[in-house]
């Protein structure tokens, strides 16, 4: 069964902000998109046509809402979703498309361990692509007053896409946030990425691998992948770091994190000159990563940095990386401990995005310097400690 590993922020190609007030009627928000979708220019006959079959979907709501698989710690996550059978279907895809996926490192420089991670996380390698039907979501979810600028103009993007004869309003569906295929994209980023990879004059996510696949590393290039350059690496650390030097927001010369005693667990690091940043996803006794420039890229893809961390592991995995050594980390908190330190940490005047009980990058940057500030080990990582602490 897929796990819910949907987009918390969505990435958005450049388009029109949604002009259309949330909330209010359902029909009367319908008939308000139709009216504006006749003043972009769309024929008045396809614009029926297009909104015609459109329902309110309260099961989409739910999906909203209800996102606790992000609130499990780094190890336990990547447990869940990385399997042998996912491992070994990744690299008898890598084989089955072994020509597509030259063509991607020669056109868009974004290695095959990226791409298969991706889309085995996100649908199973297209088993599992969601049943939710895709206008239905983007219009409830544009109707609803939670974040109607994120997905009104998926709906115009979506359009777009049935004019071009790829889009059908009552069959095609995805995940409940309005993604489409094997890779989960966007209406609007298929508008501004789609690749028809296979040459048949369509960009068919759901059907096609060449098409999800280029498509999905067009889309990685234009959010700035760098061609040819890790993203990710494991890595063993001096017990005396200093660890507040660590987290994502502090980067360092690869040649002065080696001076400081990080060594790569497997083969070499990276290039000297190349920056990096110490990433411990579960502080100082779990385990510890080197994240390089590319390492960003994943976080315009989806904001959860367990999720980021983990499709970002995987990636070097089905290249041939060694499972993690999972250290022995100090237990985390609790759901209801974790919206607890999230409304200490508010309280003082720190941004943690929300009181989710979710350990995303902004609470993590709180931690660290509220554990300097406590002369604690700042190492990112919450405890039961410094609940009490603060």
């Amino acid at each position: 069964m897929r796990l819910p590993l949907i987009l918390l922020a969505l990435t958005l190609a450049p388009m029109a902000e949604a002009q259309i007030p949330c909330g209010g009627s359902f029909g009367g928000f319908v008939d308000k998109l139709k009216a504006e979708a006749r003043d972009r220019g769309h024929d008045r006959r396809t614009v029926e046509r297009f909104f015609a079959p459109v329902r309110q979907d309260e099961r989409t709501l739910r999906a909203d809402r209800a996102q606790g698989v992000f609130q499990l710690p780094f190890t336990d996550f990547a447990r869940r979703v990385i399997s042998q059978n996912r491992i070994d279907n990744g690299r008898r895809n890598a084989e089955r498309w072994k020509s597509v996926f030259d063509r991607i490192e020669r056109d868009y420089g974004v290695s095959r361990g990226v791409l298969l991670a991706f889309w085995a996380l996100e649908t199973d390698y297209g088993q599992v692509q969601g049943d939710f039907n895709t206008l239905n979501s983007l219009v409830t979810l544009g109707h609803d007053c939670r974040r109607p600028e994120l997905f009104q103009p998926q709906i115009f993007a979506a359009l777009e896409l049935y004019e071009h004869g790829d889009f059908d309003p009552a069959t095609t569906t995805g995940a409940w946030a309005g993604e489409i295929g094997m890779v989960q994209m966007l209406p609007g980023d298929i508008i501004e990425n789609g690749v028809d990879g296979d040459g048949d004059g369509h960009v068919l996510l759901k059907t096609s691998p060449p098409d999800a696949l280029m498509s999905g590393a067009k889309m990685l290039q234009s959010l700035g992948w760098r061609a040819g350059e890790p993203w990710l690496q494991e890595i063993t650390v001096p017990r005396d770091l200093d660890w507040s030097e660590t987290g994502i927001e502090t980067t360092k010369p690869v040649r002065e994190w080696e001076r400081l005693g990080i060594r790569a667990r497997q083969g070499s690091l990276g290039p000297g000159g190349m920056q990096a940043s110490v990433i411990l996803p579960q502080g100082r006794n779990g385990p510890a990563f080197l994240a390089y420039p590319n390492f960003s890229v994943f976080f315009e893809w989806n904001q959860s940095f367990v999720y980021v961390t983990t499709a970002a592991y995987f990636a070097t995995r089905l290249e041939g990386a060694q499972p993690f050594d999972a250290g022995n980390p100090a237990p985390g908190l609790s759901d209801g401990q974790m919206k607890e330190l999230q409304r200490k940490l508010a309280a003082r005047g720190h941004d943690v995005g929300g009181i989710d009980g979710i350990l995303g990058a902004q609470t993590r940057i709180a931690v660290q310097k509220e554990q300097r500030r406590l002369g604690m080990p700042a190492d990112a990582w919450p405890t039961a400690e410094l609940l009490g602490r603060l």
